[in-house]
């Protein structure tokens, strides 16, 4: 088994001193939502008593996570913050743009942002990333942590299974979002994030999650790793690593993008762990 709290950044490794205190779940709605989809189907209910409980969906070892919109509430913000930008050439945010850009590398997510929104020649990808970069980095520090977040790392940890983060996130960015969380991301074996030199192309290629893989201990098969994701991008690459996926999307996000997840949850708090064949939470 892993070395309970620490954390691998880009080859370094952060010790917490001690136990790790348990950071306040803060349980901040995120901006309105002003569209309620169809859901696929939710979490099971455990059996009652008496009766026999359901064959696990699948039996994992070790659990990836993503960060930006699944454990820390800051899609907001990038979605704030293109919204105003785009306002200026009468232009709406829409969140089929949204669902392209979600997870992907900042270049490539500028790129499909200027494309996508007829753009060209009025502004750079170099320039809107430039523009955004101020605003978000105001906001990044103030992100909450969602629901759930906080008892289903804690309760992973304390049953020692290996858990990690792979985020798209550069480590500029990581640094900001994470600064009043520390606590919590030191329970992580090890951190993976987009400007990783191992990560070559960003999601939907399994890069992110085959070099999380290869970084826990031993000799761990995609097969037996279950991936955390809230963007359609990021449920792909875990599919292409040969990996299980459970999706948090954001209900604003059109029910097609949820076709390729395992399971669809409307939030952490929904998940039970033995359906993955995890040992069950003690409530």
């Amino acid at each position: 088994m892993f070395q309970a709290a620490r954390a691998q950044l880009g080859g370094a490794i952060i010790r917490s001193a001690g136990r790790a205190q348990q950071p306040r779940e803060i349980r901040t709605p995120k901006s309105p939502r002003s569209l309620s989809l169809p859901r696929a189907p939710m979490a099971s209910v455990d059996a009652g008593e008496g009766q026999a409980a359901p064959a696990p969906r699948a039996t994992v070892s070790h659990v990836i996570f993503d960060m930006d919109g699944l454990l820390l509430d800051t899609e907001g913000f990038y979605t704030e913050v293109q919204e105003r930008i785009l306002a200026r050439y009468g232009k709406v945010f829409d969140w089929s743009l949204k669902a392209k850009m979600m997870g992907k590398k900042a270049m490539e997510s500028a790129r499909i942002f200027v494309d996508e929104c007829g753009l060209a020649g009025l502004l750079t990808p170099e320039q809107f990333l430039e523009e955004r970069e101020g605003m978000l980095q105001e906001l990044f520090p103030s992100c909450a942590v969602l629901p759930g977040v906080v008892r289903l790392i804690h309760h992973l940890h304390a049953n020692e299974i290996p858990i990690c983060v792979a985020t798209g996130s550069h480590k500029r960015h990581f640094a900001l979002k994470t600064q009043n969380h520390q606590e919590m991301f030191a329970l992580m074996h090890h951190v993976v994030m987009g400007d990783d030199p191992e990560v070559k192309a960003g999601k939907p290629s399994p890069d992110i999650f085959l070099a999380a893989m290869r970084r826990f201990e031993g000799n761990v098969e995609p097969s037996k790793c279950l991936v955390f994701e809230d963007a359609p991008s990021g449920v792909g690459a875990a599919k292409n690593a040969g990996m299980y996926a459970v999706m948090v999307p954001d209900p604003r996000l059109d029910v097609s993008y949820q076709k390729e997840a395992d399971q669809v949850l409307s939030s952490l708090l929904d998940f039970n762990p033995t359906e993955w064949g995890l040992p069950p939470f003690k409530e």
